[in-house]
């Protein structure tokens, strides 16, 4: 079993994020990309000490890209994992 610190990478602020954190108690957070839905909701709750209801799982692929970053040759940006988890009814997580 991985350690949480090795599972869950950042807590993902964006618009949609706190939207979904605001209405729905849907907390977003970049995982590590070979880590399942199991893994990242035993993190969740270990880490932050509440119960997890539910782990969706979104894999975002890296785009092509092209010009000054990459000194005009073609590259790619990093894939990325992220994970969106629903805590349990009652449940916050307040050190965020």
């Amino acid at each position: 079993m991985k350690e949480p610190i090795q599972v869950l990478r950042s807590y993902r602020i964006t618009e949609k994020a706190s939207a979904l954190n605001a209405h729905l108690n849907q907390y977003v957070f970049e995982v590590e990309r070979t880590a399942n839905r199991i893994e990242v909701g035993r993190a969740v709750a270990e880490k932050y000490k509440t119960k997890v209801a539910r782990v969706n799982i979104l894999n975002h692929p890296g785009k092509r890209k092209s010009g000054r970053a990459f000194g005009g040759y073609p590259g790619r940006t990093n894939r990325r994992k992220v994970a969106i988890v629903t805590l349990a009814e009652g449940q916050k997580i307040e050190t965020l």
